[in-house]
């Protein structure tokens, strides 16, 4: 059934995507499982009608359309849950698929609810499958309970299958994307070196959340040797410890401390909307992405070599399947980062061809593998899979 009716056209397969209910959708202040499914639903809507279903925030109306995918919003208030509000729409839309994303525990209810319907999982994180968040008979439960997991890197489904290996011919994996025009980067001087007063100065990027998996306080390790050889070096680290706020933690308050010494050598920029991003990517002359652990995939890496930034970041996770080694930039050891950080840095700062050259083959990858174009013909060719055909779709 699946295939005849993405063949017929959009009005025939009904397709509802389960967002956690965290953030809503757009998701400007933060929430990147929100993010992947604003980015890529949409480029499915000329082929299948599209239904997000997420939280409701100011200015957001409970219904609405996002560039020709219906979204639906619910507000949680009392005994009125956000999951009991999403099953009432699901059931006056009707859906042939519903794939909720990243909560293995929605599967089974809405299974049992939608007994005709095609459930499938989409794992953004590993996040939600470790010990830590479900016990192992749970996970098998709820991973029996779909008819299809989506996962978004090799890292992420060698991960899942090593928890629950019989859900292995279920897997797929459809990589996140990039919008690569957005992140192009500028041959004209950045407008926020001006601003800042950062002409002239070699500037190394940190962007992401500010805790402690993110590895920023091995990068600031680096500092005083890469400081010792580059005195006018400026780390430049934009994110909060938390999702589109500005409160601190432990940790943040621990990275301010190791910075104070080199305050002329580190700049902190709390919070920047994802809408702002591309332009401190393309000031910048090398993106450094330190996670020492658990990085299923890492969309900061893309995000960096689509404006074009050679990256040096750690060898973990999913982030080898974006960053090729000694060629969109440096892979290096986690298990002792701080100097091969440095040293990796210490090559690309001496070498404005070598930047040049690394920055241009990475956007060149991205534009290859890594767009949301990609994702979106990924997750048709993974429905004509659950369907058993061959896929049609392109990479």
């Amino acid at each position: 059934m699946l295939c005849e009716v993405l063949d017929e056209g959009r009005d025939s397969l009904r397709a509802a995507f389960v967002t956690p209910g965290a953030y809503p959708v757009p998701a400007p202040r933060g929430g990147s499982v929100e993010r992947v499914v604003e980015k890529f639903v949409p480029l499915l809507a000329d082929r299948l009608e599209v239904r997000i279903y997420g939280r409701t925030a100011r200015g957001l109306p409970k219904r609405g359309l996002l560039h020709g995918a219906r979204c639906e919003r619910v507000r949680v208030s009392g005994k009125r849950t956000y999951i009991s509000q999403v099953i009432e729409g699901l059931r006056r839309y009707r859906p042939d698929l519903i794939e909720v994303e990243n909560r293995p525990l929605l599967v089974p209810l809405l299974k049992r609810k939608f007994p005709n319907a095609r459930v499938w999982l989409h794992l953004h994180s590993n996040t939600f499958v470790s010990r830590s968040a479900i016990s192992p008979g749970k996970l098998r439960t709820c991973l029996g309970a779909a008819d299809r997991i989506l996962v978004n890197s090799l890292f992420l489904k060698a991960d899942v299958e090593k928890r629950v290996p019989v859900v292995s011919p279920k897997l797929g994996v459809v990589y996140p994307g990039v919008d690569p025009y957005r992140f192009a980067k500028s041959e004209e001087p950045s407008a926020l070196r001006r601003v800042h007063g950062w002409e002239g100065r070699k500037i190394l990027l940190f962007a992401g959340r500010l805790i402690p998996l993110k590895g920023i306080h091995h990068l600031l390790e680096a500092l005083p040797r890469l400081v010792r050889r580059y005195p006018n070096l400026l780390l430049v680290i934009v994110g909060s410890p938390f999702y589109g706020s500005n409160r601190t933690s432990a940790y943040y308050r621990k990275l301010r401390a190791m910075a104070r010494p080199w305050r002329r050598y580190v700049h902190f920029e709390p919070y920047v909307s994802h809408e702002d991003m591309p332009a401190w990517f393309g000031m910048a002359d090398v993106g450094v992405v330190p996670s020492v652990r658990r990085e299923a995939f890492g969309l900061v890496n893309v995000e960096a070599m689509a404006s074009g930034l050679p990256v040096v970041a750690c060898r973990v996770g999913g982030i080898a399947e974006i960053v090729e080694d000694g060629v969109t930039g440096y892979l290096v050891n986690p298990r002792h980062p701080a100097a091969e950080i440095a040293d990796r840095i210490s090559l690309l700062l001496d070498d404005e061809a070598l930047r040049r050259r690394m920055g241009a083959m990475g956007r060149q990858r991205v534009l290859g593998e890594f767009t949301w174009h990609h994702t979106a013909d990924r997750w048709l060719a993974e429905a004509r899979r659950d369907m058993g055909e061959e896929p049609i779709f392109s990479k």
